[in-house]
């Protein structure tokens, strides 16, 4: 459980999840700048040093940031689009309706139809009730008279780490928590 650890830039900005081994490589290889997480993740254990007879050991952190340039460029980067993340986005909450529901009850609903050119993206997608989606039909909200109850907005690329649902640690989870933007709804 939590085997995961969440790779930053050196500014601290989520790069992306990395294996243990994959963090021991960086480890390793002295690009780890500075780490942060209550207490190490796990503790791995290498071989024998000949010369002074001890055992090689790596405390690898849950959250370690690299030395070096960022890989990827946040100006360019929207999160990809998944359902699941949709749902959390709205937390489970019927754009129009304004009712929650489990995510089994739940469909992604197109704000301009896809057949009137609306696309799979982060600002025409909300989530919605299978009743509030076929009382809209191949409607807007203005001519089916249902007016949005949230606006949607493309999430933070700290937000979509937290959206994604993986099972993290709680002091990841709380670190991530702590740089959302102030008007996100994950707060």
């Amino acid at each position: 459980m939590h085997q995961h650890v969440l790779q930053l830039d050196i500014q601290g900005t989520p790069q992306r999840w990395i294996t243990l081994e994959h963090a021991a490589l960086h480890y390793a290889t002295d690009a780890v700048a500075w780490v942060d997480g209550t207490e190490p993740l796990r503790t791995l254990r290498g071989g024998t040093n000949a010369a002074t007879g001890r055992q090689s050991l790596i405390d690898v952190h849950p959250i370690i940031a690299l030395r070096g340039v960022a890989r990827i460029n946040l100006f360019d980067v929207t999160p990809s689009f998944a359902k699941h993340k949709l749902f959390r986005r709205d937390r489970h909450t019927c754009a129009y309706c304004g009712l929650q529901f489990p995510e089994r009850e739940l469909q992604c609903e197109h704000i301009v139809p896809e057949s009137r050119g609306g696309g799979w993206t982060w600002m025409n997608l909300v989530t919605a009730c299978a009743a509030c989606n076929g009382r809209k039909a191949d409607r807007t909200p203005g001519e089916a008279g249902m007016p949005l109850v949230y606006l949607p907005y493309v999430p933070s690329r700290f937000e979509d780490f937290l959206l994604e649902g993986r099972r993290i640690r709680a002091d990841v989870h709380e670190w991530l928590a702590s740089r959302l933007p102030k008007g996100s709804r994950l707060n």
